[in-house]
């Protein structure tokens, strides 16, 4: 089992002991450790947080314990579900958030999630931004959580038909020229957000489609 922080995010194995696994104490511990790290950032400002996942088995209680970590600093999260990773991306610039957390372990297999986090140009971190993160984890201490009064609000929103129209308004993406050509494409989405994202997309392009 399995528990790798680094400054592109924090990834691991479920289950077994906090420190050495991806356990809730760990996901609760690093998502109060960037939501403190935006509030630092963003001090007299409201704080919004776009949070997305994959569809691995571990997603659901993961993203509730990120969105609600979240809400109990006093931000406010926009839940955009089951996403593909350039959606949540693409959902931060749309929403003019402060940030975003991508609940996905890309090709690891099942036991495995991680968090994901971006900037408000819905970008990775950079190296020093990770650093200060992975800092502020270690120092719980200096991590401030809201009054009652004060918790953050939750919005829940699909980004997908927002996220194809942004990719067919590309001045570089002909749809009418796709369409004549009468393109089939087969599609293996491994069981995730891709078998959602992926024909939705090429049918608004025009592209019949097997899965």
């Amino acid at each position: 089992m399995t528990l790798i922080t680094s400054i592109s995010g924090i990834r691991g194995t479920i289950g077994g002991k906090a420190g050495e696994n991806l356990t809730p104490i760990d996901i609760v511990k690093f998502t109060s450790a960037y939501g403190q790290w935006i509030k630092q950032r963003n001090k007299s400002k409201s704080i919004t947080i776009v949070v997305g996942r994959d569809a691995r088995i571990s997603g659901p209680w993961v993203n509730q314990l990120v969105c609600n970590t979240l809400l109990a600093m006093g931000i406010n999260v926009v839940d955009a579900g089951l996403s593909t990773t350039p959606t949540v991306e693409m959902a931060v610039v749309f929403e003019k958030a402060n940030g975003g957390i991508i609940i996905t372990a890309s090709h690891n297999p099942k036991q495995w999630n991680a968090l994901k986090l971006l900037n408000e140009e819905g970008e990775f971190l950079n190296a020093k931004a990770g650093e200060e993160i992975l800092e502020l984890a270690e120092n719980t201490n200096d991590i401030a959580f809201a009054a009652v009064d004060s918790a953050g609000t939750l919005k829940n929103k699909n980004f997908m038909d927002e996220h194809i129209k942004s990719i067919l308004d590309l001045e570089l993406v002909d749809s009418g020229l796709i369409k004549t050509r009468r393109f089939k494409v087969a599609v293996d989405a491994v069981n995730s957000s891709g078998g959602l994202y992926v024909p939705a997309l090429l049918e608004a392009l025009g592209v019949e489609t097997i899965f």
